[in-house]
């Protein structure tokens, strides 16, 4: 149970890792990148689509578009272009639609009638070269709607924050383990060199009572030995002293 627990664990927070990267990858590339016509991956320019204007046929608004750079003469009706709008309802904004007609402007410069599909109008000026940023070329739904939560506090919360405090606080659990741990290792090593000191100072005492009998059976074996030597001593002085006295005796006869 514990080791299925431990995958688990490891699962959740490699998964949690990955997202908060991915997001935090995404959102870096997204901020440089998405709705600036002088950027681009790889050679497709991103931008968010703002409006329905096409979502009859192509995308809807929140999907995010590829554009790729393309020479302006190759393009043909039924293409659908991104450029940069010169009315003045939305001057300066990317609009993305498609082509219905090639012609030129006012002033004899080649260009492109646009529409909206979903509201079959044309757009209100002729589309030249010089404004046409590229060719549409793929749609990758709500990616745009994301990035649009992403860029809220509720995303920024939700996505970035709420990840990232996860880690952490797994992270945290995960220190706090590995020193209890340690801590318990530690203890573990100092209670087995306790034991090992206590069974040395066991060993020694036991050597030392061992030292002591043996001194105490030595001592015993010499008290033993000094006591013969001095009976023989006395006997050998009785001795003497009986022989000295029967030769005093001898004499005084004589």
């Amino acid at each position: 149970m514990g080791k299925v627990l431990k995958i688990l664990k490891s699962i959740i927070t490699w998964t949690l890792v990955v997202i908060s990267i991915g997001v935090m990858i995404f959102t870096v590339v997204s901020v440089t990148t998405f709705d600036k016509a002088d950027r681009d991956i790889f050679g497709y320019k991103a931008f968010i689509v703002l409006s329905d204007s096409m979502s009859k046929t192509d995308f809807d608004a929140g999907d995010l578009i590829l554009v790729k750079e393309t020479d302006p003469a190759t393009l043909q009706v039924g293409d659908i272009i991104a450029y940069t709008s010169t009315n003045t309802e939305n001057y300066g904004d990317t609009v993305t639609h498609k082509i219905r007609e090639i012609t030129t402007d006012a002033n004899g410069q080649p260009g492109f009638i646009t529409y909206g599909t979903t509201t079959e109008e044309n757009d209100a000026n002729v589309v030249t070269y010089e404004y046409i940023l590229g060719k549409y070329e793929k749609c990758i739904p709500n990616i745009g709607t994301f990035f649009q939560f992403l860029k809220t506090t509720p995303g920024y919360i939700c996505c970035i924050f709420i990840p990232f405090m996860i880690l952490i606080g797994i992270q945290a659990m995960n220190t706090v383990s590995l020193f209890r741990k340690y801590k318990k290792e530690q203890q573990e090593e100092l209670e087995k060199e306790r034991e090992a000191i206590a069974k040395e100072r066991a060993e020694s005492q036991k050597m030392m009572e061992e030292l002591l009998k043996l001194r105490d059976q030595l001592g015993v074996a010499n008290h033993g030995v000094n006591s013969g030597n001095a009976g023989t001593h006395i006997t050998d002085s009785e001795g003497h002293r009986d022989m000295t006295d029967e030769s005093n005796e001898s004499r005084g006869g004589i």
